[in-house]
């Protein structure tokens, strides 16, 4: 009878010592992910700003040209979700914004604005 209690007391620690281990790991897991995503996040926002600053330093410097919108990627398999506020941004306003600021600028023609924004809307 005397046994029993260290028996069970050595399965309640390693049992609890075992669950603590596994959440640590989880926690850890997806503190990982979470600093993947950020860093691909802003990965992605350093180019954009690097592939902007390229556009208008050749804009600046050279004869006014009219530059293609980066390639979009294939739509994903299942439609998103509608925007929850209208403040959010997404790659086709900031194209359309862009070609509306080179059109103001008079880089672009009215045809040429005309045809690119025609592309981004794919008609």
């Amino acid at each position: 009878m005397f046994r029993r209690r260290p028996l069970l007391r050595a399965a309640a620690v390693g049992g609890g010592a075992y669950m603590a281990g596994k959440a640590h790991a989880r926690n850890q897991a997806e503190r990982q992910a979470y600093e993947d995503d950020q860093n691909a996040r802003i990965d992605q926002l350093e180019q954009q700003q690097a592939y902007q600053q390229q556009g208008y330093q050749q804009q600046d410097y050279q004869q006014p040209q009219y530059q293609q919108p980066p390639p979009q990627q294939p739509p994903p398999q299942q439609p998103p979700p509608p925007a929850a506020a209208p403040a959010q941004s997404s790659p086709m306003i900031d194209q359309l914004n862009q070609l509306a600021d080179l059109h103001q600028r008079g880089v672009l023609t009215d045809d040429e604005f005309a045809a690119a924004k025609a592309k981004l809307f794919g008609t």
